[in-house]
């Protein structure tokens, strides 16, 4: 979510050059040597295909009765964990809310590295000197078999996030996030942002701000408390195949915050938005985000238009490892009422997930005004954690 309190600027130039730096860094990768571009791991990335093995010609469902039935069960709910002699519950690839979050590549990684690979169990072993690549995919085609409720949005539509622009999967995360204002009286908004699924569709999302602003004599005022945002996610079209998702957000932000500091607008305001998330070639993406911000009190505030778009790629230097995904954000926002100008901001941020599990990230960027040297640049930071993957300390 966007910070909501005012900021100011510096040149054009500079913004378009870093956003042409960044840009060229993720899309000058050789993607020829990957799976489908569909075939992506949670934050977007790529597995290549091993070629120094012959693939066997069985079909999935026989290549995992042979190699995966004995723990996970003939019908994928998995076996019992005492007559097994194993610690960890074998996973229940029937359970929906479960199997359908996490993507193919993350599978995968762990069937061919073991569980160690992505922080869990070493009972999960390695296949990879018994099965290609090739062949986990054709088992994993056979694993989706097991949840047959086709409802909940697949794991590969869980694009990464960006530091603005909202994303259109339902998602259980905190992130907590602070904006640096870097010119003129300084600024720092902090933002933590609760997120929760619920049913195959929804979520709810609490958004606390709060922050710090330097006073015109260099002292600080600190502990200001923001607005208060309340919203709800429901995806409304989803598709695997096209990698495609979209999704509708109603949010209402209450007056907690301060409006006489900047901290607050004085007025409860609703805040309609449309997201939509487009897996693109070779481990690229796409997020659109659009919508209005209505203030109960116009006396308080104007009514405002906002959109948003975000360009990545998701790059794996270790097909197995730490997954970086570079992006460039283009803000737009005006208020509507005759004669104001539309603001434009360039962001370009670098996303890495920082455990093996690749559940805990974190994102830094540079918000460059490109329309008027009276608004600030910010320095945008977020750590982001997946609470559903495991705890925050887990799968380092």
């Amino acid at each position: 979510m966007e910070k909501r309190y005012p900021h100011k600027s510096t040149h054009s130039f500079l913004a378009i050059l870093i956003s042409t730096l960044v840009f060229f860094a993720f899309s000058s990768v050789d993607g020829s040597d990957q799976f489908d571009r569909l075939k992506t791991g949670h934050s977007g990335f790529e597995q290549p295909l091993d070629t120094t093995m012959t693939e066997s010609p069985m079909s999935g469902k026989e290549l995992y009765v042979q190699a995966c039935s004995n723990c996970h069960g003939m019908d994928g709910k998995g076996g019992s964990v005492k007559q097994l002699g194993l610690q960890t519950p074998p996973a229940d690839f029937t359970d929906c809310n479960f199997a359908n979050r996490e993507p193919d590549g993350d599978w995968i990684a762990v069937a061919h590295q073991g569980g160690p690979v992505r922080g869990f169990s070493t009972e999960m072993p390695a296949f990879g000197e018994a099965l290609s690549v090739g062949e986990l995919q054709k088992i994993m085609d056979h694993v989706r078999t097991f949840c047959t409720n086709k409802n909940w949005p697949r794991g590969e539509l869980n694009l990464p996030r960006a530091l603005v622009t909202e994303k259109a999967y339902p998602e259980d995360e905190v992130v907590v996030s602070s904006f640096i204002d870097v010119e003129n009286e300084g600024a720092v908004i902090n933002e933590i942002v609760y997120e929760q699924r619920f049913g195959m569709r929804n979520q709810i999302e609490i958004v606390l701000p709060f922050g710090y602003s330097q006073m015109p004599g260099g002292g600080w005022n600190g502990g200001h408390l923001g607005d208060l945002a309340v919203g709800v996610k429901r995806v409304f079209y989803h598709n695997y195949n096209s990698g495609t998702i979209f999704s509708l957000t109603g949010e209402v932000i209450v007056p907690t915050g301060d409006s006489a500091t900047a901290f607050g607008k004085g007025t409860t305001v609703l805040e309609p938005f449309a997201s939509f998330g487009q897996l693109l070639p070779a481990g690229g993406f796409l997020h659109v985000q659009t919508g209005l911000e209505y203030p109960m009190l116009q006396d308080k505030a104007g009514n405002e238009a906002f959109w948003r778009a975000a360009l990545g790629k998701s790059i794996n230097p270790d097909p197995w490892g730490r997954t970086w995904s570079p992006m460039v954000e283009m803000l737009g926002s005006k208020e509507l009422e005759s004669g104001t100008r539309v603001h434009w901001d360039l962001v370009p941020q670098m996303q890495i997930t920082l455990n093996k599990r690749q559940h805990v990230m974190l994102n830094v960027g540079y918000r460059i005004p490109v329309d008027d040297a009276g608004r600030d640049s910010q320095i945008m930071i977020y750590v982001l954690w997946d609470w559903f993957d495991g705890g925050f300390f887990e799968g380092w």
